[in-house]
């Protein structure tokens, strides 16, 4: 079985805040799995750390008010373009990111408040047919 998983869940320390979102839950089922992982943000050259990023409006926005779409956007097809000919099984990705949410997203207003979406790479893959879940599954 082969699956994709975001970076930060196996403690690449590539968030926006210069940290991870280690998950051992997750890890532990990876074990006997062919893991590939990725970080689109990472792909594109980001830094580490960078100004947080919120979906506004359609349109990716640091909380300085800068339009990062056309960046976050990058990202995106560069990590589809990498995958692309890989048979992946099952994608895990990473809560409520703008690029890897899959099933929330923060809405805009960096005050941390939820809504219903899903992140620019979550929603790319779906799309393209990749069967995707959001890695709090594993902390039932």
């Amino acid at each position: 079985m082969k699956i994709l998983v975001s970076a930060c869940i196996m403690g690449l320390n590539c968030k926006y805040n210069g940290k991870n979102n280690k998950n051992l839950l997750a890890i532990n089922f990876l074990k006997d799995k062919e893991v590939i992982c990725i970080c689109p943000e990472m792909l594109t050259g980001m830094k580490v750390p960078r100004p947080c990023a919120e979906i506004v409006n359609g349109i990716v926005m640091d909380e300085n008010g800068k339009d990062v779409n056309e960046e976050y956007n990058k990202a995106v097809s560069m990590a589809v373009s990498k995958i692309k000919n890989e048979n992946i099984d099952l994608a895990i990705l990473q809560s409520r990111s703008p690029t890897c949410g899959v099933n929330q997203i923060y809405d805009g207003s960096f005050t941390g408040k939820l809504i219903s979406g899903m992140g620019l790479f979550a929603k790319a893959l779906k799309q393209n047919g990749y069967n995707i879940i959001d890695v709090e599954k594993f902390d039932i």
